[in-house]
């Protein structure tokens, strides 16, 4: 156990906080924990701002053009927010509770054919968390392309759900995958890239103490040989389009 480290290969890093709707807002605060890992900045340098297509950026108050910022995103879920970054570039994050929820009929609703054929076919005891597999892997890869679910993004179509990273189709250089979080979590993180991201989650274990889960050998290049069997906007900072770290309200 122990805090994250920024290595030198590309890394994909996800930070879980717990979320009471209280301030100071968790999500700012795991902003500000990437910010200093991945920019090498105190917290009183750090600022959240925007990035082109509406992405929300971290970068450092000396920097107004952004020029160094770091590609964040954010997803909250009942009592949970969960932060991506990525210093080598865009990146998409979603998180949602495993729930009772009635799997064909949304996806005949929202999906294109061959997901409503794929999930038919699943087992049905695990048929909601399939889904959600989906519905999750849709917003991480909205998000990684600063568009979110406008213009159809539930019917661009996902790879089955897991990992190693799946190629998105129709988008050669888009991945998504599913680090396990455990419990009754769904987590999807997509990311464009042309080679091997690695995934490093960092959940908290109680009494204030942290669970680094590093998940190297992860990446896009090895799965490419490999046998591949709620609506929402993008999530942006809102208020200000400049908030120090040290200031923020809720994101």
């Amino acid at each position: 156990m122990g805090q994250p480290t920024a290595s030198g290969r590309d890394t994909a890093y996800v930070w879980v906080g717990r979320d009471t709707g209280g301030q100071p807002d968790p999500a700012a605060e795991l902003l500000c924990q990437a910010g200093r890992l991945l920019l090498d900045r105190p917290r009183a340098e750090l600022v959240l701002t925007y990035g082109p297509g509406g992405r929300p950026l971290v970068r450092a108050s000396d920097d107004p053009a952004g020029s160094v910022g770091l590609p964040v995103s954010v997803s909250r879920t009942a009592g949970l927010v969960v932060v991506a970054a990525r210093r080598a570039g865009a990146i998409g994050v979603d998180v949602e509770r495993v729930r009772p929820l009635p799997a064909l009929a949304l996806a005949r609703r929202w999906f294109p054919p061959a997901e409503l054929t794929w999930l038919a076919d699943r087992p049905e005891a695990g048929r909601a968390v399939d889904f959600l597999r989906l519905w999750t892997a849709k917003e991480a890869v909205g998000k990684a392309l600063g568009q979110g679910l406008r213009g159809g993004g539930l019917r661009r179509e996902m790879p089955p759900p897991g990992l190693p990273w799946r190629p998105v189709p129709g988008a050669e250089t888009l991945w998504v995958g599913h680090p396990e979080l455990g419990g009754d979590l769904v987590l999807a993180v997509a990311v464009h890239a042309t080679g091997q991201v690695d995934v490093e989650v960092v959940q908290p274990t109680g009494h204030g103490a942290v669970e680094v889960v590093q998940r190297p050998g992860h990446g896009v290049a090895a799965v490419r040989s490999a046998s591949v069997e709620r609506t929402s906007l993008p999530v942006v900072v809102r208020g200000n389009w400049s908030s120090r770290c040290s200031t923020l309200g809720r994101l």
